[in-house]
């Protein structure tokens, strides 16, 4: 069963219990590229409802809808909002037109819903169009990086939510191998003590900065210029109207959202979303650090660091009996190289902008939506199934510090640099431990040797 459309390019048969219209379905057949339709990222189409419906509560504010086609509309994108009909987005993520088949998907379902609820059959565009009145006063052009930057803002705090509960976890950590001596590494060769603590805790550090950066750059994109219609110059719109949506847009989404001071200039540029993509990149690439170091501390256990023991997941091998690999590590680090590339792509796709519209934002959504979620589930993955259960084994690391020639760097205030060069070569030579060498030569007492190889000298501050 099908009805009939009609558009510029004439009729066009759509299925006739779908929610969307003409214009979906020739992007449907225009776009198969990915294979991914829009509905995957439901951060997406829960914003888009969200500015339909302040629009049309500003334009009924404003006089420009009747009560009526605006409840109806209103009643729609709430229970889009909900959850409701998001199979109905079908287009696909990857798109030419600037997003202009997004907005037209959205439009035609909250048209046909509405249609619905005023008691009329889907298609009836005479009473509720998708054009005249869910798009009144409005352009893709607006509409859609609106949509993409609520979409954002919100999936940015889901991240920075999960970087700040790692945070926690892995400040647990730090104090729970607080007093664990162990031997820091430069270039992966034997340097000067630290403690596991203190190791877990630069980790903790790092990841908060990361959880800052985020919040500062998700601040950028709540900067919109919903209101500027086609290239920022309002054309089509009451004079009220750019203030009125956004304060709609505000109450509705939570999100700190202001109307940009140039809408021209606002229409043109994304340079936030490359702030924001920049920004996730950076906890990309820092996670991914951690999750190789976690790999070296666990490695082995037999021929490797084996200072740490990470939680046994699954079986490593389908050949080689007991073995166990760092699964979750390796499954943030991919997440990170898929970031990293992302990044690349929005890149490339805001540099290509021309004059007063860019019109590669669905490739930009496509890759910020991704690398946030992807790296959002990481993150929390990364938490639950790794650091909450790793443990420590002391004793290698204590043997392994205090056995390197690298703890003859203590000695250099006291011996000076020459003679502990000397120490250590020796060390390296004979295999014999420093602190047995420094005893063996008499050049310093006991209780004063106790004190240069404490932990308390060797690392500092334990914490």
């Amino acid at each position: 069963m099908t009805r009939t459309e009609h558009d510029l390019l004439g009729d066009r048969e759509v299925p006739a219990d779908a929610y969307y219209g003409v214009h979906t379905a020739r992007a449907v057949d225009n776009f198969p590229i990915s294979g991914v339709a829009i509905s995957r990222h439901t951060d997406l189409i829960v914003a888009l409802a969200s500015v339909k419906q302040a629009a049309a509560e500003a334009n009924r504010q404003l006089g420009q809808l009747d009560d009526d086609i605006a409840e109806a509309i209103i009643a729609a994108c709430v229970e889009i909002r909900g959850g409701a009909l998001h199979d109905q987005f079908v287009v696909d993520e990857i798109q030419g037109g600037a997003g202009t088949s997004t907005n037209m998907n959205a439009n035609e379902v909250i048209a046909n819903r509405a249609l619905e609820i005023l008691g009329h059959r889907r298609g009836d565009y005479h009473v509720i169009h998708p054009l005249e009145h869910v798009n009144r006063g409005q352009s893709t052009n607006d509409v859609y990086p609106t949509a993409v930057k609520i979409a954002l803002g919100t999936a940015s705090r889901s991240l920075e939510h999960a970087l700040r509960g790692l945070v926690e976890r892995l400040t647990a950590k730090s104090h729970e191998f607080a007093g664990m001596l162990k031997l820091g590494r430069t270039q992966l060769q034997d340097a000067v003590p630290m403690t596991l603590g203190q190791e877990f805790g630069a980790f903790a550090v790092t990841v908060g900065e990361d959880a800052d950066r985020l919040r500062e750059a998700s601040m950028l994109i709540a900067e919109i210029n919903l209101g500027g219609t086609a290239i920022g110059t309002g054309l089509n719109t009451h004079p009220e109207y750019a203030e009125l949506v956004c304060g709609f847009l505000r109450r509705i989404t939570g999100l700190p959202l202001t109307t940009a001071g140039n809408l021209v200039e606002a229409t043109s540029d994304v340079g936030a979303f490359v702030q924001l993509s920049g920004v996730t990149k950076r906890a990309a690439v820092k996670l991914s650090k951690i999750c190789n170091d976690l790999r070296l501390l666990s490695s082995g256990p037999g021929a490797g660091f084996n200072e740490i023991n990470l939680p046994p997941v699954q079986a490593g091998s389908s050949i080689m009996p007991g073995k166990v690999n760092p699964v979750i590590c390796e499954v943030v680090n991919q997440v990170a190289f898929e970031v990293i590339g992302n990044d690349l792509t929005v890149t490339m796709a805001a540099e290509a902008g021309q004059l007063q519209l860019n019109a590669f934002e669905p490739i930009i959504a496509r890759a910020l939506l991704s690398s946030i979620s992807h790296l959002t589930a990481a993150v929390t993955v990364l938490g639950d199934r790794c650091i909450d259960g790793i443990t420590a084994n002391p004793q290698r690391m204590r043997d392994a510090a205090l056995g390197s020639a690298g703890i003859a760097t203590a000695l250099n205030p006291l011996l000076g640099y020459e003679a502990a060069t000397a120490l250590a070569a020796e060390a390296i030579a004979t295999g014999v431990p420093v602190p047995e060498l420094v005893r063996r030569s008499a050049l310093v007492d006991d209780a004063v040797l106790a004190r240069v190889f404490s932990p308390e000298n060797l690392c500092g501050r334990t914490e």
